[in-house]
């Protein structure tokens, strides 16, 4: 049993991979057959991952190892797999959303020359996820980490070529961004928090000699302590460890390039913000966790909480300033992306929450994670459905839009229950386990953090209603008209897609119902492995008189209702109107969070044009001075002036200084050589 479980896990990771190989050739012999390799590896993965599901319902027998030796050098590097917890929930996610995402870009991506390229870098990015999300050490974990940042990179960059009709942003006078731009973007971003993060973990190699993550969680009590007795060592390495996932994770402050990851074709959106990429960072953080409460809890070092205080401040500051952003997004895909930054956010709630009470461990993973797996369904959904409904609108804004329910019922219907999923509404899943989150929260007695998350409920409602009202209710907008008259009306997407979309709906819908119960088998699963395996103390929660579920559930119904009534009457009813005078205070507000909290435009300031005006001054003060010195005035001396110098010494003399005149030449012309 053991045996064929950890054969299914390294399949999961093998088939993917061998998709990227299998699309070129087989597009070389026909479409269908690179069609079916596209999509059937993807499948193969998800079907595996659905033979390693049914260990989480017998977590006591978990963990499970595999591993092969990769270097054998005085320090052993193994190639292995690891199965817990937490790597089962997020290989299911992984696998079963992407191989849904797959099948979708069959019929989003039909008519696009490179189709191709693009379905192999697809396979490409599942297999680099579960490649991360499966490796039982730093090592391949950060393999895999950056295979899906370059992934992320060619997928968003993917119309290269930077033709009109692709760029993003706008609209007039605000400027439009070219998709190479925005793949750069992403990659520079998450990559200078990629090389932060490596740092954390060569500090973690030095005291602890194994990147082996079991080893790493077994053996804490001999090195931590040992890096404790360094003062401010245990902070800079939490500050240098969290960098990685807050890059990749879009997580204040480095959240700003995941609005142009819209630049990408529709599934890619799907693909980095419900299944891959964003997730990375949230799975990192959970994989730490063990090692800090460890250092909290059981070995008194006071610096390690502050990896969970850290770490909850980010997602509460990233929820709250996300969503303020969503709420004013002209774009349809931007608004999903700040929803994303926004729900992220609460993930790391739930595990910064985790350590600051030794009650909180196993309800903080299992909250946290428990929103990852809510998220992964609906955002999936929702991006799928934004994306049928720019293909049939041919505009990203949502101006552009209006009225659109009649003319694509299907897509309205999917796209409305991964909404109220995103509201929070009950029964939906959502409401479990954002509730989850707010109650760990109360239960740690982090009232700030509370609030903060609490607010950004409204926001997030008032956000939801006002692009669910944008697209499919009101009038029909300026170019709807225009497509009429081009005899080019909006239609329905293709049954691949809108069929893929009904499939995430009904897991939306079938994860709701099952919401408590889902909860319950992953909060077994954490205790079993935090606490039973790997021996970390849990205590009881303080019950005071008032009943925390039932206040934290009115809560979040009325923070709901106070964010969603309100834009319900703006943009579905169109009952109300705004007016945006330019001296008043909201339209003050409204500018500030158009520009974005002016956090782009600083970054832009300082680190792009800080950058191109440094190039210059190195490439007038520096490079060009050592140019002509290199390149024109040592050569010239060198071919010109030593061999007249050489030719004086020859006439003048026949005897031994003939020679050593010679000789002095070649050692001078040497060192030119060795200096140059």
């Amino acid at each position: 049993m053991e045996t064929s479980t950890l054969t299914f896990a390294w399949l999961c990771i093998i088939f993917p991979f061998i998709g990227v190989v299998a699309v070129p050739l087989m597009d070389r012999i026909s479409a269908f057959l690179r069609n079916a390799a596209a999509v059937g590896f993807p499948l193969l993965a998800a079907a595996c991952a659905l033979m390693i599901l049914p260990n989480l319902w017998h977590p006591e027998h978990l963990p499970l190892q595999s591993s092969l030796i990769w270097l054998h050098t005085p320090f052993v590097i193994e190639c292995g797999i690891l199965l817990d917890p937490l790597s089962i929930i997020l290989t299911v996610v992984v696998a079963i959303i992407s191989a849904i995402i797959a099948v979708y870009c069959l019929g989003y991506m039909r008519d696009d020359p490179a189709i191709g390229r693009f379905l192999m870098l697809v396979n490409l990015f599942i297999g680099s996820m579960l490649l991360l999300v499966l490796a039982n050490n730093l090592v391949f974990l950060f393999i895999g980490w950056k295979l899906v940042g370059l992934c992320s990179y060619a997928l968003i960059g993917f119309y290269y070529r930077d033709e009109k009709k692709y760029w993003i942003g706008g609209p007039p006078p605000t400027p439009m961004v070219k998709p190479s731009y925005c793949g750069l973007k992403a990659l520079v971003v998450t990559g200078v928090g990629d090389l932060i993060m490596l740092g954390g973990i060569l500090i973690i190699f030095y005291y602890s000699r194994t990147l082996n993550l079991q080893e790493l969680y077994h053996t804490a009590g001999s090195w931590f302590p040992e890096m404790a007795k360094q003062p401010g060592m245990v902070v800079l390495v939490t500050i240098l460890l969290l960098a990685g996932p807050v890059g990749k994770s879009a997580q204040f402050p480095l959240h700003e390039w995941l609005p142009e990851a819209m630049a990408g074709p529709g599934p890619v959106s799907a693909l980095i913000h419900a299944a891959t990429m964003v997730k990375s960072g949230v799975y990192l953080v959970a994989r730490l966790i063990p090692i800090f409460y460890y250092g909290y809890w059981v070995a008194g070092c006071h610096s390690a909480s502050y990896f969970f205080v850290i770490t909850a401040w980010i997602g509460a500051i990233t929820a709250f300033v996300a969503a303020t952003q969503g709420l004013v997004a002209a774009e349809l895909k931007k608004a999903l992306a700040f929803s994303t930054v926004s729900q992220i956010g609460y993930m790391w709630i739930g595990l910064g929450v985790a350590g600051l009470t030794q009650a909180s461990l196993v309800n903080g993973c299992t909250s946290g994670i428990f929103h990852l797996m809510s998220h992964a369904v609906f955002k999936a959904c929702l991006f799928l459905c934004a994306g049928s409904v720019i293909h049939a609108v041919h505009s990203i804004y949502l101006f552009d839009m209006g009225g659109l329910r009649k003319y694509m019922p299907y897509t309205w219907l999917f796209m409305m229950i991964a909404a109220l999923c995103l509201m929070g509404l009950p029964p939906l899943p959502a409401f479990w386990s954002k509730d989850a989150i707010l109650l760990t929260c109360l239960e740690a007695h982090n009232i700030p953090v509370f609030i903060l998350a609490m607010i950004t409920v409204a926001l997030t409602a008032a956000y939801t209603v006002r692009f669910i009202g944008m697209t499919f209710y009101g009038p029909e907008s300026q170019n709807l008209a225009h497509l009429h008259k081009e005899n080019h009306p909006p239609h329905e997407a293709l049954k691949s897609m809108w069929g893929a979309c009904a499939v995430l709906a009904f897991f939306i819908i079938v994860l709701g119902i099952f919401g408590p119960k889902v909860e319950h088998l992953l909060k077994h699963g954490f205790h079993s492995n935090l606490v039973e395996h790997l021996q970390l103390p849990l205590g009881h929660a303080e019950h005071g008189p008032i009943n925390y579920h039932l206040l934290v559930t009115v809560l979040s119904v009325a923070s709901i209702l106070a964010g969603a009534v309100p834009a319900y009457f703006l943009y579905i009813s169109r009952c109300w109107s705004i007016s945006y005078s330019s001296a008043s205070l909201l339209h003050e507000v409204h500018e500030f969070c158009w520009n974005r909290w002016y956090i782009n435009g600083f970054y832009n300031k300082v680190f792009v044009e800080g950058t191109l005006k440094l190039a210059r001054i190195v490439s007038e003060k520096i490079e060009n001075p050592y140019d002509r010195l290199a390149h024109h005035i040592i050569p010239k001396l060198v071919s010109r002036g030593l061999p007249k110098l050489a030719f004086k010494l020859q006439t003048e003399s026949e005897n031994m200084l003939y020679v050593g005149a010679y000789i002095m030449v070649v050692l001078v012309g040497a060192l030119c050589i060795a200096l140059l």
